[in-house]
């Protein structure tokens, strides 16, 4: 592992440029980035999990910290202001000492009214970056968001510094460890409370610590694609589970997804085989490369198993041009990965933001963008038994295309994902999760 503070200056000296160059570009003087505040729920006084604004977070990896700020202009060391209050209720986070410190001039916020006080006097030329809108104009700022400034940073976003990538790597390695104990905690029988608990250990992650909220779903739950109910009581039976998990590391996500069999069976045959195709796609990950048309060539390719599984009654071509493929992987092959689990910038032509569009055909891609080095991915390929979906199917004119005995024999199994996280380089792809030897 290289250290983090060998990478950082490099990263920061990266984030310095293109904040430069956006500012020229818009005839701007700066950019004060919120880090976010605490949301209270509706008529109580306690308030909901945290999330720090992912902008701030580019830049340090300070993520439980409300009430902060950054004020940047390209140039001269960044300003940290820097939330911590004179607070008996509850946990007030010291200012850490570590390899950032030394990039920022830090001054400390008591109360988090007075920080305008610490902001430029003059906000003209100065854009808030962040989610509160009313705080923002509150402050007297009159450029709040730009589009074209986001647009350029999320674009930029997309290629991720080595230190960037070193967090990823970590983050891989912390959600790994929980995929192992979770996939134990099945084969042990327990239920999927009791696996998340066993993953949620593992990480040293709480519920609201993860980067979403993870899927553990046993037998048909699997063939509900954002499963997340956790029911409290053992089936009758262990048959299937699939498990989308991630962890965080100083603010970098890892999405990684498995599905086990209980028994050697017809569906664990179906698991290697989606296990293959999976690494086919990986293997397609390429700088130059649409990531549609390898959505495409996917989509292709899950055809042929069906057709190689007897799943339908027709070839492989006849699957795809009829769309019933659709029936049984529903959703895109994948997304770009980062900051958030579903990284921005994935629909963008250019610097400017020019949307690329996807394919009448594929509406659920979440990214249409061309491939390139430094770039980070998940690939999911999935097939899926859904209930309504194949309902769908059946009553349309395409119905008598599958083999409903076989679909049948697989629905108490749910379905299968397999997702793994990858950082492309120009000479040859780093699959981070398979690194790390998990299956």
């Amino acid at each position: 592992m290289t250290s983090l503070a060998s990478l950082y200056p490099t990263h920061v000296s990266e984030l310095q440029v293109r904040a430069k160059n956006v500012l020229h570009r818009e005839g701007l003087e700066g950019l004060v980035i919120h880090s976010g505040q605490e949301l209270r729920a509706f008529l109580d006084d306690n308030s909901y999990p945290f999330r720090v604004n992912p902008h701030f977070k580019h830049w340090l990896p300070l993520t439980d910290v409300p009430n902060s700020w950054l004020i940047i202009n390209g140039v001269d060391k960044p300003t940290l202001v820097y939330y911590q209050p004179v607070d008996f209720w509850h946990k007030v986070l010291p200012l850490p000492e570590d390899y950032w410190n030394a990039h920022f001039d830090i001054k400390v916020l008591t109360k988090a009214s007075d920080v305008d006080q610490l902001l430029p006097y003059d906000k003209e030329k100065v854009a808030y970056i962040g989610e509160h809108v009313e705080v923002a104009t509150a402050l007297g700022f009159s450029q709040i968001n730009p589009e074209p400034v986001l647009n350029y940073l999320h674009f930029h976003r997309a290629y991720k510094t080595p230190y960037e990538q070193e967090c990823m790597r970590q983050s891989n390695v912390k959600a790994v460890a929980g995929h192992r104990a979770a996939k134990a905690a099945f084969m042990a029988g327990e239920t999927e409370y009791e696996i998340q608990r066993a993953y949620l250990q593992a990480t040293s992650h709480t519920d609201s610590n993860t980067p979403y909220g993870n899927i553990v779903a046993l037998n048909e739950n699997a063939a509900i694609l954002h499963y997340t109910a956790l029911e409290r009581v053992k089936p009758a039976a262990h048959r299937s589970f699939l498990i989308d998990a991630g962890a965080n590391f100083h603010g970098y996500a890892s999405d990684i997804t498995r599905t086990y069999a209980f028994e050697q069976n017809d569906f664990a045959a179906l698991i290697t085989r989606m296990d293959k195709l999976m690494l086919d796609a990986v293997a397609g990950l390429k700088p130059g490369k649409s990531y549609v048309d390898l959505h495409i060539e996917t989509y292709q390719a899950i055809a042929e198993v069906l057709a190689e599984f007897n799943f339908i009654n027709c070839s492989a071509a006849d699957a795809v041009d009829t769309g019933i493929v659709s029936t049984f992987f529903p959703h895109g092959l994948g997304h770009h990965l980062g900051l958030q689990v579903h990284d921005v910038g994935g629909f963008m032509a250019d610097e400017r933001g020019t949307h690329i569009n996807s394919p009448d055909a594929h509406p659920f891609l979440r990214t249409s963008r061309v491939v390139e080095a430094d770039q980070v991915f998940t690939i999911e390929p999935g097939l899926y038994f859904i209930d309504s979906l194949l309902a769908d199917l059946k009553a349309s004119k395409h119905g008598e295309l599958v083999n409903w005995q076989h679909v049948d024999a697989m629905r108490p199994f749910g379905g299968i994902r397999i997702e793994d996280n990858v950082i492309v380089h120009q000479s040859h792809n780093e699959n981070m999760t398979r690194d790390l030897s998990l299956d």
